[in-house]
């Protein structure tokens, strides 16, 4: 090979070098892109795509045509503001004509969901890739849209369980918050003035009023300043991994986030499982699917109880986070060979008792809250009253 020769082969090995680079950081590019899409993009997103894709096959459309009318349908979504009529563009619309690109160009379509790991998560990305190995993409795509409906309507059931005492618990906290700093202050000054001998609810009212009233800003920046540090702790690994342990031994809800969790192993690891994928590696998707990072761990104990050949009933039981109605009905599924059905079957018993906690805590808790507001509220007008009634006896 002369010297002239060289000279091109490298000169042409330099382009494609710098060719691969500019390719790569155009793909970092999209990707960072694609996650600030995914903020907009949330779970009913993806179980609706799931479930029309799914039509759509099923229907006898092919894969590429397919994702097409995917994209066509996203592109022709009617605006959400009355004032601003037409049509917009969905947020999933861009990176599903990516998707459909790729796989007219020979990829397959877990390869192409790959690429957007922050909208398809590894639960979707593997389920796909093995019902395009098994050729039942259609109900595999339906497998996961009914599986993200359901777990879409359980964490709404147990969000508003948790969120409307919370709600209730602030909105009385600010009203009595609101009396002692505006309106007792008002009519306590009259009882001060008198300079006669107060019931001692009165004065302890007087002094709560006279507290909040005075460090008022200074306790608002405490508070304020502790929700922030709390709320940085929480980020932390130690402080999620102790956060979630004690959420687990909460009382009332403890129960009741232990019982989410179990539905979302249980779920995703029998619908892995009778889509093919291996014990192990369903055990490491759905690891991603635990929002528990306590129960996380546990996981990971189970994998590696199995790895070492632990039956994975008996690896279920050593980590003593389950009740024991899991790992019996998984043992006795392991023996019939039907270890998927053991594992649904176990998702729906603890679905319907989570439905039914969070609405027996919700009846529970909403009386208990007006409770103890009117007690409070009680009591200060019982405060204010008290020395009204001894100067009309008086006189």
């Amino acid at each position: 090979m002369s010297v002239a020769e060289q000279n091109l082969l490298s000169n042409k090995l330099v382009t494609a070098r710098r060719a691969v680079a500019n390719n790569d950081r155009t793909e970092t590019q999209v990707n960072t892109h694609q996650r600030d899409i995914f903020r907009r993009i949330s779970t009913k997103d993806i179980c609706m795509l799931a479930r029309q894709l799914a039509t759509l096959l099923r229907a006898g459309l092919p894969l590429v045509p397919a994702l097409s009318a995917i994209v066509e349908q996203l592109q022709d979504v009617p605006k959400r503001r009355i004032v601003r009529l037409g049509t917009q563009k969905h947020p999933l619309a861009e990176i599903m004509q990516q998707v459909a690109d790729r796989v007219n160009a020979g990829s397959t379509l877990a390869d192409a969901l790959r690429k957007h790991q922050g909208v398809f998560s590894s639960l979707f990305v593997n389920m796909v890739a093995a019902g395009e190995e098994s050729g039942t993409l259609e109900e595999i795509l339906l497998r996961l849209a009914e599986m993200l409906e359901k777990r879409v309507h359980l964490a709404s059931k147990v969000k508003s369980a948790v969120a409307y005492p919370a709600m209730m618990t602030v909105v009385a906290a600010g009203v009595v918050v609101f009396l002692l700093s505006f309106v007792v202050p008002s009519i306590t000054q009259i009882f001060l003035e008198m300079n006669r001998a107060l019931p001692w609810p009165t004065r302890l009212l007087i002094a709560t009023s006279a507290l909040i009233k005075t460090y008022f800003m200074l306790i608002a920046v405490v508070l304020f300043t502790a929700c922030l540090g709390i709320g940085a702790w929480l980020r932390t690994k130690d402080g999620r991994l102790i956060a979630d342990s004690f959420k687990l031994k909460l009382p009332l809800f403890g129960n009741l986030f232990l019982k989410l969790e179990i539905v979302r192993l249980t779920r995703t690891l029998g619908i892995l499982l009778a889509s093919g994928i291996p014990i192990l590696r369903a055990l490491e998707i759905a690891k991603g699917v635990i929002k528990n990072s306590f129960l996380a761990g546990a996981l990971t104990a189970v994998k590696d109880s199995i790895s070492k050949g632990d039956a994975i009933a008996n690896a279920i039981r050593k980590t003593g986070l389950f009740p024991p109605i899991v790992f019996h009905v998984i043992a006795t599924a392991q023996v019939s060979g039907n270890v998927e059905d053991g594992l649904i079957n176990i998702a729906d018993m603890y679905e319907g008792e989570v439905e039914s906690t969070a609405k027996m805590l919700t009846s529970l808790l909403e009386p208990a809250i007006l409770v103890v507001m009117g007690a409070v509220v009680g009591f200060i007008v019982l405060a204010i009253l008290l020395p009204i009634f001894e100067i009309n006896q008086i006189l």
